[in-house]
């Protein structure tokens, strides 16, 4: 029976990536506060966030220096907006220092409130810079299968994935899929890790060749996938891939929302990948999630051509009411200043042969196809038959049944589909690391029990 508290939230809201008709019967999970990599619901019982949240509260929760520089911006400049050349301090000096931190030349950047709309501004840009050089044709962008770019109508045409699509009426024009660099799921029998990247990027080019170079503009990809599975491209899959993209004259949009700042223990994740975006979204981590900020960074000859159309139009005509908002900016700096005053990186770094030691005892499980990931993010798909990598019937709800079960065992983790994704806050300690993998394996246990039980596996 639902409490009051969740019974209102049931009569009130609607949770985005929800089953709403079941959510009616289960109610919410109420959270009420968080300290460090701790969170705590409304009956006081606490929960390792194994998410950071949406895979963004790297700092963990409580953070007393953001809580402080927020408090210390609200009573000094609570807002402004930078429209018509208005701009604040914190603005300048994040745009500033994310210039010094890009792993790419850099020339401006353009600030907005989520990763969604970073993505979108994105789609906006390339278009906007084609027509100004003379290209007007030179529209299509290319995503990836299971690729995830977020829910506005245009970056929700960029993600991969049928249910940001279906009754949707999306994806719109000039916006195509190419592979997902899964080989796990995509390879075929006897071919390497290697011919498969290759055949990705091939893959890639007979896709710009069927629509035509001179209209194929972008190509777009996280470093490593995030909400599409926590996929992760074969070694020197990238390097192929820049290669077709530089033949052909397409622009490489890294999306970072999920991978900057630290979580593939380094700043940004086209680093750890071999990654040569030329422009780059970031979001998500850039504030620890204390504030809705994201990030658009453009290279001098973008802005150049935006340069060239504001002197033809008369204005440059995007932006939102809440980009450059000077908490958000002030936010932003600190966390940065954070990053770097306490090497993050190094920590991350310190903290992954212990992260990793434990997902790969996982391995050996009974419902383990596959681990897979990179730095401090991972996936642990959950399969019928490892022999075979057999899915469970998706009716079945194996990976929600997983996470379910975590929840009850004290701790937070999201499944995509029959994977299991776990992104803990960047700060998490060893002894976290350890009790965050002992409250999953608990839980991967009795749910073995429940498969066996219920005969689940049976086709």
């Amino acid at each position: 029976m639902l409490t009051n508290l969740q019974t209102r939230d049931v009569e009130t809201m609607i949770h985005p990536y929800t089953n709403l008709a079941a959510f009616r019967e289960a109610g919410p999970l109420v959270l009420e506060s968080g300290k460090g990599v701790w969170v705590y619901d409304s009956d006081g019982k606490p929960y390792i966030e194994g998410m950071a949240g949406l895979w963004c509260t790297s700092l963990g929760y409580s953070n007393e220096e953001l809580v402080e520089t927020a408090r210390e911006q609200m009573s000094r400049l609570p807002f402004t907006h930078i429209f018509g050349g208005k701009s604040n301090d914190p603005a300048i000096e994040l745009a500033e220092k994310l210039k010094e931190i890009a792993p790419m030349p850099v020339s401006k950047v353009l600030f907005g409130a989520s990763g969604s709309d970073a993505n979108d501004t994105q789609v906006k840009l390339v278009w906007y810079y084609n027509n100004a050089i003379g290209r007007p044709e030179k529209k299509k962008i290319i995503a990836r299968i299971k690729g995830y770019h977020g829910v506005t109508v245009a970056s929700a045409s960029l993600t991969g994935l049928p249910a940001n699509h279906t009754d949707f009426d999306l994806p719109i024009k000039n916006i195509l899929h190419t592979s997902c660099p899964h080989y796990y799921r995509f390879g075929k029998d006897g071919e390497t890790e290697e011919e498969f990247a290759t055949r990705c990027a091939d893959e890639l080019e007979e896709l710009i060749l069927k629509e035509g170079p001179e209209t194929v503009a972008a190509f777009i990809a996280e470093p490593v996938g995030g909400a599409g599975g926590v996929t992760v491209p074969p070694v020197g899959y990238y390097e192929k891939i820049q290669r077709v993209l530089d033949k052909y004259d397409v622009l490489f949009i890294a999306d970072e929302v999920i991978t900057g700042f630290g979580r593939l223990g380094t700043m940004f994740g086209s680093e750890a990948v071999g990654m040569r975006p030329d422009t780059m979204s970031c979001a998500k981590a850039i504030t620890s999630a204390y504030f809705p900020v994201s990030a658009v960074m453009i290279p001098e000859k973008i802005y150049a051509a935006m340069l060239d159309e504001s002197r033809k139009i008369g204005t440059f005509g995007h932006g939102n009411t809440y980009a450059g908002h000077p908490v958000g900016m002030a936010l932003g700096v600190k966390t940065i200043e954070i990053y770097q005053r306490d090497n993050i990186v190094g920590h991350v770094q310190s903290m992954l042969p212990g992260f990793w030691k434990h997902l790969d005892r996982l391995r050996d499980h009974p419902l383990v196809g596959e681990v897979r990931g990179k730095g401090m993010v991972a996936g642990i798909e959950l399969v019928a038959d490892k022999a075979t990598k057999r899915a469970f019937d998706i009716k079945k709800t194996i990976g929600a049944k997983a996470t379910n079960l975590a929840q009850q065992e004290g701790l937070i983790v999201r499944n995509l589909g029959d994977t299991v994704a776990i992104c803990p806050p960047l700060v998490i300690n060893a002894g976290e690391v350890d009790e965050l993998f002992d409250k999953l394996t608990r839980a991967l246990d009795r749910l073995e029990a429940h498969v066996r039980s219920e005969n689940l596996r049976a086709a």
